[in-house]
């Protein structure tokens, strides 16, 4: 097993991308002794060593063009980041990740390109529009049942957290990453959703509602959409009213509309 990581680490250095001209391995442990595989890898090349970690190893045997002595930022920029054109004909842009914690269903890592690929193609066996996939997403049974659906199918909460790292939206939605791989859409920050549904709030419920809503989507904001979850529900009303029910009951009616309070003003941060 061992031997099989290490040729994987190697392995990934190999992968090609625009603006990438050669690339450098470290080894501090020289684990190349315990590993060394002649028939597989080959007799070993002697480089001088660089001293810059900029600059490819000098080598007349060197396979890779040299890199250029001073890379401007456009070239670290462009190496950096790279064009997905998936099958609607739409580009979408994803950091180039060395690593990634993306794997085939036989245990072979997967490149973030060739997941946000496979997502692409079953997202429409879970929704047809985007305006299913909001409808989905804004209803906390229907958005719980959706992510079981796509984890089912190996596209689980840490892997789509993963990508929403790559497309570079840390501070969104997984609405965000769903929708910007199935239709290329921008994706917004929490905060800008969150301050888009206070809109819909203040003119659909109650002053003591929009408190406890703008609590709510406080919490949204600083840690995700689990927040929103039923589940989370009593947590939040605890935070909020410091153990006394009775004041939330006050305040915010029975269980049930409590229930259907929370539920309901979702759809205004999905809209």
């Amino acid at each position: 097993n061992n031997i099989i990581e290490f040729k994987q680490i190697i392995g990934r250095g190999t992968r090609l991308f625009e603006g990438k001209d050669y690339f450098t391995i470290y080894d501090f442990v020289k684990a190349y002794e315990h590993f060394s595989d002649p028939e597989w890898d080959g007799e070993a090349i002697e480089v001088e060593t660089a001293t810059d970690p900029l600059q490819p190893p000098k080598s007349t045997a060197m396979p890779y063009p040299a890199a250029p002595q001073n890379p401007s930022l456009e070239v670290r920029e462009r190496a950096a980041k790279i064009k997905v054109k998936l099958a609607d004909g739409k580009a979408r842009t994803i950091q180039h990740m060395t690593a990634t914690s993306f794997w085939h269903p036989d245990g072979t890592p997967m490149s973030a390109q060739q997941f946000m690929e496979a997502l692409f193609g079953k997202l429409p066996d879970f929704f047809v529009n985007e305006t299913e996939l909001r409808t989905l997403w804004s209803d906390p049974i229907t958005r719980k049942k959706l992510l079981a659906g796509l984890a089912d199918k190996g596209f689980g909460k840490d892997q789509l957290l993963e990508m929403q790292r790559i497309i570079e939206a840390p501070n969104s939605d997984l609405f965000d990453v769903l929708a910007h791989v199935a239709y290329a859409l921008e994706p917004l920050t929490r905060k800008n959703r969150a301050d888009r549904a206070m809109a819909g709030v203040s003119e659909h419920f109650s002053a003591k509602h929009q408190v406890f809503l703008d609590f709510v989507l406080a919490h949204y904001v600083d840690l995700g959409v689990d927040e929103l979850d039923v589940e989370n529900l009593r947590g939040l009303l605890t935070l909020k009213y410091s153990d006394s029910m009775s004041d939330a009951l006050k305040d915010l009616g029975a269980p049930q509309e409590i229930n259907r309070t929370f539920c309901g003003f979702q759809k205004y941060l999905y809209a």
